[in-house]
């Protein structure tokens, strides 16, 4: 089966960036209480129940931040440089290659999903089948934390991270709308919180469990 371009060209994009993404945005957690207190809750909620997938976790930083309040958590990225950056910065947690639309994982294995911004990528055609994969995995119970950019449109991105070339478009959504997804996809949804951290930006997050 032929790989969606838009997954080869945001691995390709990531590759590209991995050392400067993790660079740029190495201790950058430590600045935003609103982002730790939001992965706080999300550890509340799965804490006891399983393992736990971060998809999409680029150079590890929100993985490790979870292994150090304690979760059994491990990290997915699509992209096999940022994968080893991760694994050169946290030598004591598992990262593997791997891409959320077909996760190699068993059904039920997990107690908890997050896609921290990782799902910003995703076309919006592609989204339910990717929520469905991550019903999939999840326990019966089990909660699911997505992350994203708030608003509406698309924006294509042809450099980042340091004026390295990238190829990707970044799909801003509303809470509404990513719940209404999880909702099809047979998840209960539990909150939406929208973080405006200054007047042009907002950052959505939504809870759901299975």
């Amino acid at each position: 089966m032929r790989v969606p371009d838009w997954i080869d060209e945001t691995r390709i994009s990531y590759d590209a960036v991995a050392g400067s993404y993790a660079d740029m945005l190495r201790g950058r957690l430590a600045e935003e209480p609103f982002q730790r207190g939001i992965l706080g809750l999300f550890a509340e909620l799965v804490r006891g129940g399983g393992p736990v997938a971060d998809v999409g976790c680029g150079s590890g930083r929100i993985t490790g931040f979870l292994a150090g309040v304690g979760l059994e958590v491990f990290g997915i990225d699509l992209s096999p440089v940022m994968v080893e950056v991760a694994r050169r910065d946290l030598p004591g947690l598992r990262f593997e290659v791997g891409s959320m639309t077909a996760l190699d994982l068993a059904d039920g294995s997990l107690g908890g999903v997050l896609a921290w911004f990782s799902l910003i990528h995703v076309p919006d055609g592609e989204v339910p089948g990717v929520l469905a994969e991550f019903r999939r995995v999840l326990r019966p119970g089990g909660v699911v934390l997505i992350g994203f950019h708030a608003g509406a449109g698309v924006r294509h991105l042809t450099e980042g991270y340091g004026g390295h070339p990238m190829n990707v478009y970044v799909h801003r959504r509303s809470a509404a709308q990513v719940a209404g997804w999880l909702g099809e996809a047979g998840f209960t949804v539990e909150g939406e919180l929208v973080h405006r951290p200054d007047p042009k930006t907002e950052g959505a997050f939504v809870f759901a469990r299975r």
